[in-house]
């Protein structure tokens, strides 16, 4: 029995998805920039999986640029928009809890002469609004926060924190990483007054290799490399098109089904607490107001990798944080203040739509199961 509960790393493509890429690989292959017909096709391909995406978050399709991944987008909207803004401020506000790919981009900032501070978390893992804007002043260019935390499933109050944000300072940006929740939760740049949104395909069963950054009109990013003038400059180069098709219908499909997937992940989560609590010395490390699709336990005692790899010997597929992350210490935890040995024990329960109940009881069984014989060993 194969038990796939790593979506947050990856979720598996669909097959609505899949055909749709292995149709625009072999047949609709054109260059988006020819002339020719073919051409001219996969421009129109595009544009559609451009309009699909800005709808989930009611934007304009031009808004919407491709990247490689939200890696790339991350450093696109840290970089390119604190660069290019630079006459504005030299400050960044962000948070001791974002994805790697963020907290490199800052520290190269930092290197560049810019000043950046790292708000520290609440005892759950999400942040105070407050907090957070009472560090922007006048010298802020850029304010960026995640959405959803990856790890633990806190929620951050974006639309708050832009709202306050740009209360103390009506020129500073704001950036929401939402790869995490896009698709999955409502983002709504507009509203909230999101200049800049990072997203993913591959956390919503689209294909690796591809994402996005939306970027309001008028908001000027410098492009991390160049070239030709694609997708607006900010990516140059022939466009990943099979990949930019499979993330737009995916877009489209794991929206239109999103109030669905929110009532099972909801159960989903209720199920693995009720058991989790009958498991003796399991702690939850995830805000109970958090993503119902992402779950941190800790078996203190049992060091995360062990538990990992035993787990996957019975068809169980568990991470300990971010799969960018490869095993390191969670900075997330750490910043937590939780103690070392929860820490170092946590395993990350990531759910999708195509999860069941019988999932979540048979990873608790083996996690019960794991608990136990791996302390007898030590023992």
């Amino acid at each position: 029995m194969e038990t796939y509960l790593d979506n947050s790393a990856t979720t598996r493509v669909s097959d609505t998805v899949a055909a749709l890429i292995h149709r625009m690989m072999t047949e609709e292959y054109g260059n988006p920039s020819s002339l020719h017909r073919k051409g001219f096709l996969a421009e129109q391909r595009m544009t559609a999986a451009r309009e699909q995406i800005a709808a989930v978050l009611g934007v304009r399709r031009e808004e919407i640029a491709f990247t490689s991944c939200g890696s790339e987008a991350n450093n696109l909207a840290v970089l390119g928009a604190v660069r290019a803004n630079r006459r504005t401020g030299s400050k960044v506000v962000t948070t001791a809890v974002e994805h790697d790919s963020l907290l490199a981009a800052a520290a190269q900032l930092e290197k560049e002469g810019f000043q950046v501070v790292r708000v520290a978390p609440r005892s759950d893992g999400s942040l105070d609004p407050q907090e957070v804007a009472a560090q922007v002043d006048e010298n802020t260019v850029l304010v960026s926060v995640m959405h959803v935390n990856s790890e633990t499933g806190a929620i951050n109050d974006l639309r708050t924190i832009a709202r306050l944000a740009k209360r103390n300072n009506p020129k500073v940006l704001v950036h929401g990483d939402c790869v995490q929740s896009f698709g999955r939760l409502p983002i709504a740049p507009e509203s909230w007054k999101l200049d800049l949104v990072t997203m993913s395909g591959h956390k919503i069963h689209g294909p690796k290799g591809v994402a996005a950054l939306y970027h309001r009109k008028g908001v000027r990013v410098q492009p991390l490399y160049y070239g030709s003038a694609q997708e607006y400059g900010f990516h140059p180069g022939t466009e990943n098109v099979p990949g930019i098709c499979g993330f737009g219908l995916a877009a489209e499909e794991i929206w239109a089904g999103q109030k669905k997937n929110m009532a099972l992940y909801t159960e989903l989560r209720q199920l693995l607490l009720e058991k989790c609590r009958e498991i003796p010395g399991v702690c939850i490390n995830s805000p109970l107001d958090g993503a119902p699709y992402i779950t941190n336990l800790s078996v203190p005692g049992v060091r995360s990798e062990v538990m990992i790899h035993y787990l996957e010997q019975l068809g169980i597929y568990v991470s300990s944080g971010s799969a960018c992350s490869k095993g390191a210490r969670s900075h997330v935890l750490t910043a937590m203040a939780l103690p070392l040995e929860r820490v170092d024990s946590a395993v990350r329960v990531s759910l999708c739509r195509d999860n069941t109940p019988e999932d979540i009881e048979y990873f608790c069984v083996c996690l019960a199961k794991g608990a136990r014989e791996i302390a007898r060993v030590r023992s």
